[in-house]
């Protein structure tokens, strides 16, 4: 039985997609008011206070909802928590709205290929939302009773959950990411982890070997290419990281009672996810590359060992803690050269000196337009930045738009 819904009014506090998408949900329940220091378009009937931090509203409301760019030191939650008042995601409380079954995915890279692939295996069983795409809210009152839900779940939403406990939970990796928000990697993990945490014998828990998870599910551990459906070689991703992917997709899948030929269906056919690895394009016999979800660097190697070499790689952006060492492996033995762009070219150019030429860009222009030049054929010109994208672009996916514009001129 789900905890039912806090008691209005309600105070939101951030207006990005899913601060809207929970204003909109809440609207039926009670007064929504929000607050957001910059000037985004509030939903119809939300009183917005545009430019506010939200403290003084705080008087007027008895639920305030978080949204997951908000950091915890934010002046209205350090309040609110203060006073008692209760402080929660938008994750938690659509989960609370809706009746559906959760697979619920984690993970510090592959999340939403892994989510995009169990769509494909649910079918028109299965709707996928949450951290990237559509925001869970959305589906209160939207969608079937009977499909399941596969969700997104990144470390800033599963830190504002309380009492959320998917009926799947999959974890697909940990690894280093997000200090700049968490502070530590312990932070960052325990942040993860509470995924499983309110999970009891009857749920789910899936997970690599060697991690230990909280909460009482049953554990399935994945890893083993012996426990697919379907031969490897069939497998339709690139890489090996998507092998592991498919490995954990698979394992929650089978797991929550779908069936083996279903699955192997799925892993057949997904081709994979916009900004994952994406062939934009070959000019020249120089295959370009969209990998502009790469925002840290344990996807960039992912990235750059998809290919056997002759890689032409473009790194940078806006930093998020921590150095690019991990980098320095996968540069020395697939990279020809790369091409530092943004606020993180001097660290990247200080981290790798020595593991590939590296030529400072400044901007995605300058560097695809190097790399083109520098390309022969049968190589990859390939954007895995290792940085997120806020220094020179709204989010990755602009990011990725603009590359693939300046490949269709090339």
């Amino acid at each position: 039985m789900r905890p039912p819904l806090p008691t209005g009014p309600y105070l939101i506090v951030g207006l990005a997609r899913s601060g809207a998408a929970a204003a909109r949900m809440l609207l039926p329940h009670g007064e929504v008011i929000a607050a957001d220091r910059a000037s985004p378009e509030p939903p119809p009937g939300v009183e917005a206070h545009l430019g506010s931090d939200g403290v003084e509203l705080l008087d007027r409301v008895a639920c305030v909802v978080k949204s997951p760019g908000v950091p915890n030191e934010a002046p209205a939650i350090v309040t609110a928590r203060k006073r008692g008042i209760p402080v929660l995601g938008e994750l938690e409380l659509a989960w609370r709205l809706l009746p559906n079954r959760f697979v619920a995915v984690t993970g510090t890279n592959g999340k939403t290929t892994t989510c995009e692939l169990l769509g494909a295996i649910y079918g028109e069983g299965g709707v996928v939302a949450g951290n990237v795409g559509t925001p869970l809210s959305s589906l209160v009152g939207n969608v079937d009773e009977r499909a399941v839900i596969v969700c997104e779940v990144s470390s800033f939403q599963a830190e504002d959950s309380e009492a959320f406990a998917p009926e799947t939970a999959l974890l697909l990796n940990l690894e280093e990411d997000h200090l700049d928000r968490h502070g530590t990697f312990d932070a960052y993990r325990e942040a993860k982890l509470r995924l499983f945490a309110n999970q009891t014998a009857e749920h789910v828990a899936v997970a690599p070997p060697g991690i230990d998870l909280p909460g009482s599910a049953r554990r399935v551990v994945f890893g083993d290419p012996a426990q697919l459906p379907l031969p490897v070689e069939e497998v339709r991703l690139r890489g090996r990281h998507n092998l592991e992917n498919a490995m954990g997709a698979s394992a929650a899948a089978l797991a929550s009672g779908v069936p083996a030929d279903a699955v192997a269906r799925g892993l057949r056919t997904f081709a994979g996810v916009p900004h994952r690895l994406e062939e934009v394009g070959t000019v020249d016999g120089v295959l370009y590359v969209n990998d502009s979800k790469a925002t840290n660097v344990a996807s960039a190697v992912r990235g750059i060992e998809a290919f056997d070499g002759g890689v032409h790689a473009i790194l940078g952006g806006s930093l998020k803690g921590g150095g690019f060492e991990g980098l320095r492996g996968a540069v020395a033995s697939r990279c020809r050269a790369c091409y530092l762009i943004g606020q993180a070219a001097e660290r990247l150019e200080r981290d790798l000196e020595g593991a590939a030429p590296l030529r400072r860009c400044g901007d995605l222009e300058r560097a695809v337009r190097a790399a083109s030049s520098a390309a022969a054929p049968g190589e990859v010109v390939l954007l895995s930045p290792a940085c997120a994208s806020y220094d020179q672009f709204r989010d990755y996916e602009e990011r990725g738009e603009r590359f693939r514009a300046l490949v269709a001129r090339a």
